[in-house]
């Protein structure tokens, strides 16, 4: 009974720390287990992805459509798909902006999709054709679905896109009231400098400098351009806003070439004229000859 009697803390400090050990170990183990354990349950195929939800923005593409694209790049079961990943391959998809990706106990996945809205046609600086959005942002997708829409066609430097549609809704509402004709094309050089083109035809050289500049130039010329065009009954063929105190234009069907130069010749002296000079002389001589008789 006395030796039972011993606490822990009467134990030799050896004992004591095997025993502290001991334990640590066993948790872990236990803990080790657990894992292991879980880890083997969440593979089994009873957590398999069995259906997806598809809801949002689906007006460019059908559900099955997405699924066909994204569904190839899925990979796990319920507990170890990565969403990340699921969101990235969703958003691969054309016209698919943005994905958000949620698990739905026991056995689905819903996905929320956000689209593309496309805002006008845009041309890389290699020439090829892309689409822009209404956020400004280039996006690739089937140029032939969008075709019917009307779309303008923008450009610029990699990176502008944005600026370029912000300047393009600031000048079409201004030339659509004043100059009866729609923008169809806006391009930014890669130094600045803003050309516009009309649907007629007209191509216009805005200039360089802050957008507030670009459209002061913009506006007074679309408020005095009529009163040129009324004047000469032609359309505008080509306007060049980049002067400091006005801009040129040229009307379609009207010419201006300089005058050409008269030709400077010299007047030859006519019959009449020598007879006339030749007896001025001869009277000349006989009023020398009557002064010296006298």
């Amino acid at each position: 009974m006395a030796a039972a009697a011993f606490s822990a803390a009467e134990l030799p400090v050896d004992i004591r720390l095997t025993n502290a050990i001991a334990n640590v170990l066993f948790a872990l183990f236990g803990i080790g287990l657990a894992l292991a354990t879980c880890q083997w349950a969440m593979r089994l195929p009873m957590f398999s992805i069995r259906a997806i939800q598809v809801d949002g923005e689906l007006s460019r593409n059908s559900v099955s459509t997405i699924r066909a694209n994204a569904l190839p790049r899925l990979s796990g079961n319920f507990f170890t798909i990565d969403l990340q990943t699921a969101r990235g391959a969703f958003e691969s998809v054309p016209w698919v902006r943005q994905a958000v990706v949620q698990r739905v106990w026991p056995d689905r996945l819903r996905v929320h999709l956000q689209e593309h809205h496309a805002a006008a046609l845009w041309q890389d600086t290699d020439g090829n054709d892309r689409l822009v959005d209404t956020e400004g942002e280039v996006f690739d997708a089937n140029i032939g679905d969008v075709e019917d829409d009307g779309l303008p066609m923008l450009s610029g430097p990699d990176g502008s896109s944005s600026r370029v549609l912000t300047m393009y809704r600031a000048l079409k509402p201004m030339f659509d009231a004043r100059l009866d004709a729609s923008l169809d094309n806006l391009k930014l050089s890669g130094r600045g400098s803003w050309r516009a083109e009309l649907d007629t035809g007209a191509v216009m050289e805005l200039g360089r400098g802050e957008a507030g500049e670009v459209l002061d130039r913009a506006d007074r010329f679309a408020r005095t351009l009529p009163q040129v065009t009324g004047r000469f009954q032609h359309p505008l063929a080509y306007a060049d806003l980049r002067h400091l105190d006005g801009y040129a234009v040229k009307l379609r069907g009207v010419m201006t070439t300089p005058d050409a130069p008269q030709p400077q010749t010299r007047r030859q002296p006519t019959r009449r004229a020598d007879a006339q000079r030749s007896k001025a002389r001869q009277l000349a001589q006989a009023s020398a000859a009557k002064t010296r008789t006298h």
